[in-house]
């Protein structure tokens, strides 16, 4: 049996874990200084840029060695934030993407038993995102597809005024055949947290004078909860209702939330013209699932499934941001009865994504 065919031990599968094409080193670089707390040195923001670089590029090397020693069983790779949600041109977008999920499906055909691919696309128009998809999952073999929260699109107005940040989200009804697209392939879509463009960076805007709670902190899941919000509330879910979205990082905070978002909608003044048919607490429930990607809480974990259930509940590092031995360290740890834990671990992610795993 080759090495690429040999089946892992049995081990966790993590299923929100970052590379880099060699590609996408250009655009990357646009912000490496984001990735370094200090803000200032050069040559510190430098260095700790390009040995970020080297992990997302890395594979088969330390990344599966990593993995042999942890106790990961399988990846689910995705290009790195923001990818082409970061670009504001949308030839350019739709560049980025493809060359990404060419490139990432080469490397996972050299071990598709230890890793597989979420499908990146461009979101400046439903048609080239469901081309993309659509390519990536039937042709390529991807088994979902991820994107970077909003698509940054430059800042310029729309008419009718529907774009005045610059920025497309995926609640707007132009979006509906893309989700239509996904719920035929029948593969989940990972919405991942991205950086702020460079304009909403600049002193006297809203985070240009707090770059301290920019990133994974704070304002990664201020960002995109507020996305996945408006996604459930206009009733995206209704229209598709088998379409399946994944969140890392324990929902960004939203079932921590739930009760209370589920109170104030049904309020008569929010529930006579609301838009969409359930409350946020049924959509977590039938077409949402969180990870615990970059967020290695048990409380938290516990509470989660407490309110959304175990079979919402899937395991994930956030590799190379975090690392595998913190991750797992974490997760031996973790004191919840056989079944739930095996179901976190490894089963929920086999059937959701549909990997081609022994449950």
């Amino acid at each position: 049996m080759s090495p690429a065919l040999q089946k892992a031990p049995r081990g966790t599968i993590a299923v929100e874990e970052a590379v880099l094409d060699p590609a996408g080193l250009s655009w990357i670089s646009n912000s490496a200084a984001l990735f370094n707390p200090s803000h200032g040195q050069a040559a510190s923001t430098q260095s700790k840029h390009g040995q970020l670089t080297e992990a997302l590029q890395d594979i088969h090397a330390n990344r599966l060695s990593e993995m042999d020693a942890h106790g990961v069983e399988y990846m689910l790779l995705s290009l790195t934030s923001p990818g082409p949600q970061g670009e504001p041109d949308a030839s350019k977008a739709l560049k980025i993407a493809k060359e990404a999920n060419d490139w990432l499906a080469q490397q996972v055909s050299l071990n598709p038993a230890r890793f597989g691919g979420l499908a990146s696309v461009s979101m400046h128009n439903a048609a080239d995102a469901s081309a993309e998809a659509a390519r990536a999952v039937k042709e390529l073999g991807f088994f979902g597809i991820i994107i970077n929260d909003y698509q940054d699109v430059g800042g310029e107005k729309e008419e009718g005024g529907g774009n005045l940040e610059g920025k497309k989200y995926y609640d707007a009804a132009e979006f509906d055949p893309f989700w239509k697209t996904v719920e035929e392939l029948d593969v989940p879509v990972y919405l991942h947290p991205r950086y702020p463009p460079d304009r909403d960076l600049q002193l006297g805007t809203r985070y240009g004078d707090r770059k301290q709670i920019l990133g994974a902190a704070v304002q990664f899941h201020l960002d995109l909860s507020m996305h996945v919000y408006a996604i459930c509330s206009s009733g995206v879910f209704d229209r598709f209702p088998r379409l399946q979205v994944v969140l890392g990082h324990l929902g960004e905070g939203i079932p921590f939330n739930l009760v209370r978002a589920d109170h104030w909608i049904n309020k008569p003044v929010k529930k006579a013209t609301r838009p969409c048919k359930e409350d946020y607490s049924y959509y977590f429930t039938h077409n949402i699932s969180i990870t615990t990607s970059g967020d290695f809480n048990t409380l938290g974990l516990k509470l989660c499934i407490d309110q959304i259930g175990v079979d919402r509940c899937l395991y994930s590092i956030d590799s190379p941001y975090d690392t595998i031995a913190d991750a797992q360290n974490w997760w031996h740890g973790v004191d919840l009865p056989k079944d739930q834990k095996e179901l976190v671990a490894r089963g929920n992610a086999i059937k959701l994504f549909k990997l081609p795993l022994e449950l």
